[in-house]
This record gives C-alpha cells, structure tokens and sequence, in this order.
C-alpha cells in the first residue's frame, strides 16, 4: 500500500508539474510536454503496446504521444529510481555498453524499448540533459538516458512492480536506473 501511495504522489506531483510549466514558456519544448498532457495524462509509452496493462508487449511498440515522461521515483526499497507517467519501472540493459540498443526479437517482447515520438520530458528528480533518444533498426526511436537505452519489463503488471531488478536474460543482467543514470543493485 505505501508503495502505491509513493507511485501515486510522484504521477500527482508530475500532473501539477507539467500542467504548471505548460504556460511557463512559449518554447516547443514546453509546448510539446504540455500538449502530451492536454491529450491524456501523461499520454507516454508507459501502457503495453496495445494500450492494455495485461496484454503482452511486442517489440515494435511505441509511444502514443508527442514525448515520453521519465521521472524519478521511490519504490520500495528503491530510492529515485527511474518510472514513467504511470509510475511504470524503466530498467537498463548491461548488454547495451553505448546508447545503441542490443535488445531485438524475443529480448524486446519480454524487455519491451521505452520509445518516443518526440522529445522526451524529465521530470521530478530525473535530469534533462542526461536524456536523449537513439533509433532502433526499425526507425522507431528508444529513449536514452545517461547513455542507456530504456526498457520496460513485460513481468512488471502494475505501477511500482520491479520484477526485473537484476533479472539475467538474454546474455546479460537487468536493472532499475536511478536519477543520476546508474544502474541499481538489490541488497
């Protein structure tokens, strides 16, 4: 329950936010987060590719808005570590030792890319310069942070699941991300 308490105040904190610096500047930076916002809150690639919670991902999934929000967030036992605007765990990939994906096929089924159509948005903690985006063989374009493509976990079904923290697959380990790009390590 403290949990979700945590996840829900960080995507309330996040909604006050961009709703707030969406009238800050007339740049299109601000623009577009706001209008991601205007649309759905906080329309990101959070929700599996079918736009379900529970349907399986597929690799080519992509982001329904104009940018993806990455924050920073307390879950369980670990502190300000990356999620999206649904409070969804974004995991890094030690395979990936440069910001081009390794992850394709069966790996990004279960390790579904965090893609963007835009410019993604940092927001409560995380760090904008440290986020950038790279494109996938397919075109679509991965969010980056720290120099780490993001990822997703097909086993994490709920806001503040961390199922993936420190998962071997796919010939290296996973991790969750904190604010300053560095992988998590669990007691």
């Amino acid at each position: 329950m403290r949990n979700t308490r945590a996840v829900a105040a960080t995507a309330a904190a996040i909604a006050l936010i961009t709703v707030v610096c969406g009238g800050c500047s007339s740049s299109k930076k601000t623009t577009a987060a706001a209008s991601t916002t205007a649309a759905a809150p906080f329309t990101t690639s959070t929700e599996s590719p079918s736009g379900s919670p529970s349907a399986s991902p597929s690799p080519s999934a992509g982001a329904t808005g104009a940018g993806t929000l990455v924050a920073a967030a307390t879950i369980g036992k670990f502190q300000n570590i990356l999620v999206d605007a649904q409070g969804k765990t974004l995991y890094l990939f030690e395979a990936d030792t440069s910001p081009t994906p390794t992850c394709y096929d069966a790996c990004a089924t279960a390790w579904p890319p965090v893609l963007t159509t835009g410019t993604p948005t940092a927001a409560h903690g995380a760090d904008q310069a440290k986020l950038t985006t790279t494109a996938r063989k397919d075109g679509t374009s991965q969010v980056v942070y720290n120099g780490h493509p993001l990822y997703y976990f097909e086993g994490d079904k709920a806001q503040g699941d961390t199922n993936g923290e420190e998962s071997s697959a796919f010939g290296a380990k996973w991790y969750v991300v904190n604010a300053a790009g560095d992988k998590v390590e669990g007691d």
